[in-house]
């Protein structure tokens, strides 16, 4: 942020606009990439555990992100633009509290009786599971804070249950179609004439998200003392911008921070950076392959291994992150 405001600034932009641009670039794709770690069971691997870890802290950011745009719109004051944040903050710790209380006590209980009710069918069950999700993550909207934080928070109630593989099972086939319908929304959201006018500063600019993310990420997760390998597969997996990001420019427009090309841009970039993600994950095997041969880091180093986490900790815990995507991607397509 502060990086993207001081080079607004530079070029004789608003550094309120600067500062938007660069939350707008940080937001990377949760269901995207979690789908991918997915697909090739990279979950349980170092790389895939630091990748959904900061995934998860930029959904639970969402809320925070909506009080600052009227500050950076200029239609709310610094005082009570804090005073809005102060208040997600609360409510977002009654959120967790709330939830956590039903998950001990009434998630299980109800998952018991859905089962009970299916007993015969399990299309009941699968319709039960998804509406919790949906519910969960509608409450957690209107409470100002974010359908991805509300998803996430379903998925992690179930995961806590001892019926967390069945539920998967149950719903790992509606998974695909929500995914297939995603995408098509990514695609009916670009503006194919202005795509076509501009694609030469389209495809610019989403190679300099790619290059630029993964480069802050990959640094960054080094400063943490995570090996180059480790380092660089975080960067690349999070080197696009997030679905959320057509939510968060909506809004940006409602305050007029974002208007007329800038907005078109940044919405071709997005789409088109997550049009790219699938080319990336293919590209993770030979860049690893080339780190080797150019020595930046040593063959012998597997991907999951690093001075962080525990192997067993992170098998378990993937366990409920598979969980968890099927109610992210349900929940984006449904918005």
């Amino acid at each position: 942020m502060c990086l993207c405001g001081i080079t607004a600034l530079l070029c004789g932009g608003e550094a309120s606009e600067g500062v938007f641009v660069g939350v707008f670039l940080s937001m990377s794709s949760t269901a995207v990439v979690l789908k991918f770690l997915m697909e090739r069971n990279n979950i349980t691997t170092l790389y895939g555990q630091v990748t959904i870890g900061t995934l998860i802290l930029q959904d639970c950011m969402v809320g925070l992100l909506f009080a600052l745009l009227p500050i950076l719109g200029g239609t709310s004051g610094v005082l009570p633009g804090l005073m809005s944040m102060g208040k997600i903050f609360v409510t977002l710790a009654t959120f967790l509290v709330v939830l956590s209380i039903f998950c001990r006590t009434c998630v299980p209980w109800f998952l018991r009786l859905m089962i009970g009710l299916s007993s015969q069918t399990h299309e009941l069950y699968q319709l039960a599971s998804v509406a919790f999700c949906l519910l969960v993550a509608w409450c957690s909207d209107k409470l100002g804070l974010s359908l991805e934080l509300g998803s996430f928070a379903a998925g992690l109630m179930i995961s806590t249950t001892d019926l967390a593989q069945h539920t998967l099972d149950q719903v790992e086939p509606i998974r695909n179609f929500f995914a297939a319908l995603f995408l098509a929304s990514i695609g009916m959201l670009i503006h194919v004439h202005f795509l076509w006018s501009h694609i030469d500063i389209l495809l610019a600019s989403v190679i300099l998200v790619i290059v630029f993310k993964t480069i802050v990420v990959a640094t960054v997760v080094k400063c943490f003392g995570y090996n180059n390998k480790t380092s660089l597969l975080v960067g690349m997996s999070l080197a696009q911008i997030g679905e959320f990001a057509f939510v968060l420019l909506g809004r940006a427009s409602n305050f007029h921070l974002v208007e007329g090309k800038l907005y078109m841009l940044l919405l071709g970039t997005t789409a088109l950076s997550l049009v790219t993600t699938p080319l990336l994950f293919k590209l993770i095997p030979a860049v690893v392959h080339l780190g080797v041969l150019l020595r930046w880091f040593s063959a012998d180093i597997p991907i999951e291994s690093g001075s962080k986490g525990d192997t067993s900790m992170r098998a378990d815990s993937a366990k409920r992150i598979t969980v968890l995507v099927q109610g992210s991607v349900m929940r984006d397509t449904m918005q």
